[in-house]
Order: C-alpha cells, then structure tokens, then sequence
C-alpha cells in the first residue's frame, strides 16, 4: 500500500510524545489527527503545544483503532499495555508505531511478531538511539571499515542531576517501579532497551550474557537499578558491556533526561568513541576516531537527544512510502527485547544465560 500523507493518532500523551511528534508535525507526508489520553487535559494541552488544536481528543483507544480515516497509530503507553492495544491495533489494519519495549516478555512478543507477519499493514517498534546522528555516522564510518573488525563494544549510561532537564512527572516514574507494569528495572530494562540495541546494531545478536544489577533509592523514595554491569559474548569470540550508574551529585547538561550516554567500539584497526546522548558531561567531540596513530574528531553534525527521534520517524515515514521494511521491524524488536531479558533473568539467578 501507498501512504502519500499519513493521518496520525497519539495513543499516549505523556512526557516522551513530544519527541514522538516533532516529525509528524514538520514532515509533509504526515499530520497528526487524533490523541488519545485518559487525561484528555493532558490531550489537549499537547495538541496545543504542537499546532495540532484540530485534532480530536478521545480517551478511548477503540475509537482511534475504529476510525477508517487514521492510518498510522503511535502507541506510548505502559509496557504491560504494548501487546493488548498493538494486537487491537494490527486487527484494525492500522500501521503500526510501537514504543520500546516493545512487552514485557517473550510470550508476548510472540504473540506480536507472529500478528504482524500477518498484518495488513506494517509495524515497528520505535527505537531512537540507532538512529541519532553519531550513532548513524559511526555506523557508516565501521561499515567502511574505519577500525577494521569490530572485536569489543563498551556502553557507559550515567544518569545524575540537572537543573535544565525537563519535568518527569511523577506518575510517569511511579508505573516504572512496578514491575507487573514496566517489566523490569527503569535503567537496565527500559533505557537499557537503547544500550542493547546499540549493541545489536554493532556487533549483532549475542550468544551469552552475564549481569549483576544493584538498587540504589533516590531522594524522591524511588528505586533506580544500579549500579548495574551487563556483559556480553557475541559470535567470533567478540565481547561487550554496558556498565549503568548512578551518580545523584553529578551536574549533566542537557534539555532532557538528566543522563549521559558514551559508547565505545575497539577493532582490529581502531577505537572509536560516540558521545553524548541524553545528555552530555562537558563539550565532548560528538565522535571520534583514532587509527594508524591519528585521532580525529567529527562534528558540525546535530547532538540534540531529539534529532534521533526525528531521524527514527523520518526513516519509517520513507519505508512506508517505498515500501521498504522499517528499522526495528517486530522481529528486531523481540532479538533486543530477549537481550535486555537476559540480563534481568542473570542478574536474578546469577547465571550466565546463554542465548544460542
């Protein structure tokens, strides 16, 4: 099918979807049409914020899958909520936009993978982090072989304080603490979605993994799950990790969440270094390179944690207008979801789980 302009609709209005938006607003093949928010003020409040004062405001989701005008539904909701409403949403031959992750375990996902093998219509499960700017650049730069074979990648998340990040609200962190409803800790299992997939799209899917998680309490009474170090064996005797901690004294420059984000890939040629993502600490080079004795630094290219949200909607936009598959597909987003579940499963027994 030819999607020449997408009818939008919002199936969540909370903090996120105003990253989620900023495409269909600016992108001639897209218009937002519908959101949709059992806190229809909250609706309302970001339909103005976003230009979109025309569009209907509902607080059911039924009605958006019911109406044959919307085309495409971005579906924000909690987690334990993604497999019931992408499931409604697949039926109604809607496509389909899922946030990460895309459910809260393996039976679901199935569940999901198997509808969309057989939908009318494409889905994706929404990932940023692959497609912000430094990332998409260092991906092309490991393609050409800038550091030869990728043999380790190492992923530091570190959230702290800010005095520029935006408002969380509290029931956006409130639901992340009951596991029933986010599926696993807010730092290794839901951002850790981002680290994961950065991982997969490197260094592909891997074959063990190994994980001690701690639980360290915030000022406001809530639970952050570090410090948490993840490892990691892929094909070819090729290893990584993500190592999360949280520093509650340490200043982060940022307009968003209040975390920082480096990633670093060594091969047989070369180290490179992605920076900055959430966040940032200091004014680092966005990239950078060192290979036969020279390093070089990459930049003049955009840094803000939205560009990728921009990027990740724009791409799938030109998919469904090509008809090409979109990036994660479902059975992408089930090959990071079984990777971010591995670590909670090791982190539980404290075994290795093994993932051939």
């Amino acid at each position: 099918m030819f999607y020449d302009r997408l009818r939008v609709a919002m199936i969540g209005t909370g903090r996120i979807s105003d990253l989620h938006a900023i495409e269909y607003c600016q992108n001639p093949h897209a218009e937002i049409v519908a959101l949709c928010d059992r806190d229809t003020e909250s609706a309302r409040s970001r339909a103005s914020a976003w230009g979109v004062e025309n569009a209907r405001i509902v607080e059911d989701y039924r009605t958006i899958l019911a109406d044959p005008e919307i085309d495409l539904v971005e579906i924000l909701l909690p987690h334990h909520l993604h497999c019931s409403v992408t499931l409604a949403a697949i039926e109604a031959g809607k496509v389909v936009s899922l946030q990460k992750p895309m459910c809260v375990d393996l039976a679901e996902a199935d569940k999901v993978v198997e509808a969309a093998a057989n939908a009318r219509a494409p889905v994706k499960v929404f990932e940023n982090f692959i497609f912000y700017p430094p990332v998409m650049k260092a991906k092309s730069l490991v393609d050409e072989g800038a550091i030869g074979t990728p043999l380790t990648i190492r992923i530091k998340s570190n959230p702290g304080r800010s005095q520029t990040a935006w408002n969380v609200p509290h029931a956006a962190d409130a639901w992340r603490q009951e596991r029933s409803q986010s599926g696993g800790g807010p730092l290794v299992f839901d951002d850790g979605h981002h680290k994961f997939a950065l991982a997969w799209h490197f260094m592909g899917n891997p074959e063990e993994v190994h994980a001690f998680i701690g639980e360290t309490q915030r000022q406001d009474g809530f639970c952050f799950d570090a410090p948490a170090m993840v490892s990691f064996r892929f094909p070819g005797n090729r290893m990584g990790n993500l190592e999360v901690v949280y520093s509650p004294e340490l200043d982060i420059i940022t307009r968003h969440y209040a975390q920082d984000d480096r990633v670093e890939i060594t091969g047989t040629k070369g180290v490179m270094w992605i920076n900055c993502g959430h966040g940032r600490l200091g004014d680092p080079p966005p990239l950078a390179l060192y290979r036969d004795g020279e390093l070089r630094t990459f930049h003049g290219m955009e840094t803000g944690w939205e560009a990728s949200f921009v990027h990740s909607t724009r791409h799938f936009i030109e998919a469904l207008r090509s008809g090409t598959a979109p990036s994660l597909t479902a059975g992408e987003g089930r090959q990071v979801l079984r990777f971010a579940l591995a670590a909670e499963e090791s982190a539980r027994t404290g075994k290795t789980v093994e993932l051939r």
